[in-house]
């Protein structure tokens, strides 16, 4: 009923066209991808240039390798400079093994193609964490502090080029 009263009221200030257009738009890209599913074939195959598909996924691969090897596996393995650098940070001692444990789970989140749009949700929130702490540490601007932005662009960007659907959703050139 909610809806109803709000697309009435859209239509009726004039912008009823773009919601319109927006929900077409969202529910043919929808339709692709089930199809697709449904076929074998992959979403927006057609639309999908080889090279955007290549460097998305060596996007997605430098984020996943960096991740795992400079981030996770140090958690997970509990090593002393994990530890050390979240102390550094302010973390009381022996976070770093639940850390590491949520970095895996939002990154293979990130890296199946079902999920990997709520994977790249929920590491932007995790990135937000870290961003959070760098500042609350006073660490500097572009080295620390920014990372995380550096991080979330390249794995928002990999994403991007590799989903049609992505790109429909959140169409960043015309």
């Amino acid at each position: 009923m909610l809806i109803v009263g709000l697309a009435g009221a859209a239509s009726s200030s004039g912008h009823g066209k773009f919601f319109k257009e927006r929900y077409r738009l969202m529910s043919s890209a929808t339709d692709r991808t089930v199809s697709g599913l449904v076929s074998g074939k992959p979403s927006g195959s057609g639309n999908n240039t080889p090279a955007m598909l290549w460097t998305g996924r060596v996007m997605t691969g430098i984020f996943a390798i960096f991740m795992l090897g400079a981030s996770i596996t140090p958690k997970l393995l509990q090593m002393p400079v994990a530890e050390e650098t979240l102390a550094q940070l302010g973390w009381p001692a022996g976070y770093s093994l639940m850390i590491g444990v949520i970095e895996l789970i939002c990154l293979l989140l990130y890296l199946a193609p079902r999920t990997s749009v709520l994977g790249a949700v929920l590491m932007t929130g995790l990135l937000g964490g870290a961003m959070a702490t760098q500042i609350r540490a006073e660490s500097p601007l572009f080295s620390h502090i920014l990372f995380s932005v550096y991080l979330g662009l390249i794995m928002w960007g990999g994403l991007w080029l590799r989903s049609q659907m992505l790109r429909t959703v959140i169409p960043c050139f015309r």
